[in-house]
């Protein structure tokens, strides 16, 4: 325990916190990028789904949304990869694992960090967290227009 002080406390803060930062500006320009292609190309004036494209647009917006949190995790593995001592993480793979267990807060705790690095892990985690409640909100809402959608028209 005496290994861990106060100065890599903050300085594990500090990247966990750079790490959140580039992946928010990930998480807005792909969800922001999305919803403006899904304007064009699937909504009409009112700024509902038009009728028949439900399915493309709620299909359509899960895989954006499984893709910019593997991207996300990616980061994150490749952050460890490039931080961790040589050995905590077997490989890239095994990085890319423990960073999805992380980020989805699934915790299987089959690969741990060491008693230094593991204040990122949470880190992860809580990044994990906010991002896929914007996902589901962003969900929530591509979901709402499409059967706002549909009432109006029936």
């Amino acid at each position: 325990m005496g290994a861990f002080n106060n100065n890599n406390m903050v300085k594990f803060a500090l990247i966990g916190a750079a790490l959140v930062v580039v992946t928010v500006i990930m998480h807005a320009v792909g969800t922001t990028a999305w919803l403006k292609a899904l304007g064009r190309r699937y909504a009409d004036s009112d700024g509902m789904v038009r009728p028949g494209k439900t399915l493309q647009v709620l299909v359509g917006t899960v895989l954006v949304l499984l893709f910019l949190h593997t991207l996300e995790i990616i980061v994150w593995a490749w952050a460890f990869l490039a931080m961790l001592p040589a050995g905590e993480l077997a490989s890239f793979e095994e990085a890319v694992y423990f960073s999805f267990v992380t980020f989805t807060t699934l915790g299987y705790g089959d690969i741990t960090l060491t008693e230094n690095w593991r204040l990122l892990s949470g880190i992860e985690a809580l990044n994990g967290i906010m991002l896929v409640g914007w996902s589901t909100a962003m969900l929530f809402a591509v979901v709402q227009r499409t059967w706002q959608g549909i009432a109006r028209r029936d």
